[in-house]
C-alpha cells in the first residue's frame, strides 16, 4: 500500500470520528454579524485552534478590531509552503421558523434521492468545507507523522460580514503570509458527480447615482409637461447601458476582457448548461446577457452590469401626484480579466453626465471596487489539482469561473503575489445562507479524500 493509499484508508476508517468533530464545531453559534454572538465567535476560534494544535500545528488566536483570526503553522522543512484560508463564522439563521430542526443541532438526514446530508448552519459555508482540509491533514499526520508540505492555515471570523478587519491583518503581516500558493475550500462542484476548480472570481464595482432636477417635488398637475422628471432621465440612462445584443455600451468597458482558450471553451461547451437547467428553477427561461455567449459564460466568465435598486418620488400607500426632485439608483458591475475598477468607474460617470439634460445634475457615491482574480489556465497548480480531483471522483475536473467575489483572494495576489487554488465541494442545493443549510455526506467524505490527493500532488 502506498503512502497515499494508507492516508485515504485512514480517512475512510476515521469518517465517524471526523463527523463527530465537525458536529462539535457546528454546535457553536458563531454568527459574526450579530454582536450578541461575539463570545460564541471567540469560542469557535478557540475550538478550532485547539483542534489544530492536537494535530501538531503551532497555533495562535490573533486579535483584530473585530473577531479573532486563527493562525496555525505546520512546517516540514522542505518542499513548497501553502497558505490555506477559511472562515469559522456563519450567517444568521433567520427566519428560524423555516428550519425543520434547530440550526445549531447538527444531524444526518436522507434526501428522497437517497443522498445522506449533514444539516446545520455552517455545514457547508464554511465549517464543513474547511474541515475537509483539516481532516486530510489529520490523516497524513496519523499515517506518516508529518504533512506532505508546509502549511500555514488562516481562519477568520468575519467573512460573513465583509472581512472588514482581515484585509488590514493580511497587509500588516504580509511577510508572514507571503508563501508559495494559497488554497481555499469555499466554492462548489459542477454537480454531484463532477468536481471543479474555480479559476477566476469576478471583481466588483458598486456605484450609486443620484439625479436632481427641480429644487423640490412638484405638483404634476401644474408642472407636468414642462418640468424635467429625474426618474425619466435616469430610466433612459440606465436603459442605454445595454445595447440590443446584451453588450454593455459604456465606452472602454471591455478593455482587459480576454477570450477563453479554445480548450477551456470546449470544456464549458461540454457542460451543456441550458436555460431549463439554470433559469427554469427561478421562474425564468431566456438568458438576458450577451447574445453571442453561452449561458455558462454569461454567469461566470463575462462582465456584467445590473441595477440593484432604483427609487424616487412617492412610493407609499395611495397616490401623491408629484414630479420628484430626485431619482436614485444603485448599480453593480461584475468584472473579469484585467478590467480596472477605477477606469470603469470614471467611464460610468462620464456615460451618465453625457446624457444629462441641462436642467439635471448628478451626484455619485462609490461603495466598493475590487478587480477580478484569475489563475493562469496553464498553471502547474491547476493541472495538479485537476488530475487529483479526477482520480478521486472518476470524472474530469472542469475549470469554471465564479460569478461571485471573494475579495481576500485578490489581496493574496496583489499584496502577497500568490495564486490561489479554489477547490470546493458545495452543491447548488446546499441552501447556503438559507434555512436548512446542508452539506452532502459524500462532499465531506470525498472532499477530505480529494484534499489528501491534492496535497500529495502539490508536494510532488
Amino acid at each position: 500500500m502506498s503512502t497515499l493509499d494508507a492516508v485515504l484508508d485512514r480517512i475512510d476508517r476515521d469518517l465517524d470520528t471526523s463527523l463527530a468533530r465537525l458536529f462539535d464545531f457546528l454546535r457553536i453559534p458563531s454568527i459574526s454579524t450579530d454582536p450578541a454572538y461575539a463570545k460564541h465567535c471567540r469560542t469557535a476560534a478557540e475550538f478550532f485552534a485547539k483542534d489544530l494544535t492536537s494535530i501538531g500545528f503551532d497555533t495562535s488566536v490573533r486579535p483584530t478590531g473585530g473577531h479573532p483570526v486563527v493562525v496555525g503553522k505546520h512546517l516540514n522543512g522542505n518542499g513548497p509552503h501553502a497558505l490555506f484560508y477559511g472562515h469559522y463564522d456563519v450567517q444568521p439563521v433567520d427566519p428560524l421558523v423555516l428550519w425543520k430542526t434547530p440550526p445549531f443541532e447538527p444531524r444526518i438526514d436522507t434526501l428522497p434521492d437517497g443522498r445522506k446530508i449533514i444539516v446545520a448552519r455552517g455545514a457547508c459555508d464554511d465549517k464543513g468545507q474547511m474541515m475537509t482540509f483539516v481532516e486530510a491533514c489529520r490523516a497524513f499526520k496519523a499515517v506518516t507523522g508529518k504533512l506532505p508540505l508546509s502549511i500555514t492555515l488562516m481562519a477568520e471570523g468575519e467573512e460573513e460580514c465583509g472581512s472588514k478587519h482581515l484585509f488590514g491583518f493580511v497587509r500588516d503581516h504580509a511577510d508572514e503570509f507571503k508563501l508559495d500558493m494559497a488554497l481555499v475550500c469555499d466554492t462548489g462542484m459542477w454537480n454531484a458527480q463532477t468536481p471543479s476548480v474555480t479559476t477566476s472570481l469576478r471583481g466588483l464595482l458598486y456605484e450609486e447615482v443620484r439625479l436632481t432636477c427641480a429644487d423640490r417635488d412638484l405638483h404634476s398637475g401644474l408642472f407636468g409637461g414642462a418640468a424635467q422628471n429625474p426618474i425619466r432621465v435616469l430610466a433612459k440612462i440606465i436603459a442605454a447601458i445595454h445595447d440590443s445584443e446584451g453588450r454593455i455600451a459604456i465606452p472602454g468597458f471591455y478593455d482587459g476582457v480576454k477570450e477563453l482558450p479554445s480548450d477551456i471553451r470546449a470544456d464549458l461547451e461540454a457542460l451543456k448548461l441550458t436555460p431549463d437547467d439554470f433559469l427554469a428553477p427561478v421562474g425564468l427561461g431566456i438568458p438576458a446577457g450577451e447574445k453571442d455567449r453561452m449561458l455558462v459564460e454569461q454567469i461566470s466568465t463575462r462582465p456584467t452590469c445590473d441595477v440593484n435598486g432604483m427609487w424616487g418620488g412617492y412610493t407609499g400607500e395611495g397616490s401623491k401626484t408629484v414630479i420628484p426632485a430626485q431619482a436614485s439608483a444603485k448599480i453593480s458591475f461584475r468584472l473579469v480579466g484585467d478590467q480596472d475598477p477605477d477606469k470603469i468607474r470614471a467611464a460610468f460617470y462620464t456615460f451618465v453626465r453625457e446624457r444629462l439634460p441641462d436642467d439635471c445634475r448628478a451626484e455619485f457615491f462609490s461603495h466598493t471596487g475590487s478587480p477580478a482574480t484569475q489563475i493562469a489556465y496553464d498553471s502547474p497548480l491547476l493541472a495538479k489539482a485537476r488530475r487529483a480531483l479526477g482520480e478521486e471522483w472518476g470524472h474530469k475536473a472542469v475549470t469554471v469561473g465564479s460569478g461571485g467575489s471573494i475579495p481576500i483572494v485578490g489581496d493574496f495576489k496583489r499584496l502577497l503575489g500568490m495564486d490561489t487554488l479554489l477547490v470546493g465541494f458545495a452543491l447548488d442545493d446546499d441552501r447556503v445562507h438559507s434555512p436548512n443549510e446542508k452539506y452532502d455526506l459524500a462532499s465531506f467524505h470525498k472532499g477530505t479524500r480529494s484534499w489528501a490527493r491534492i496535497l500529495a500532488s502539490l508536494a510532488a
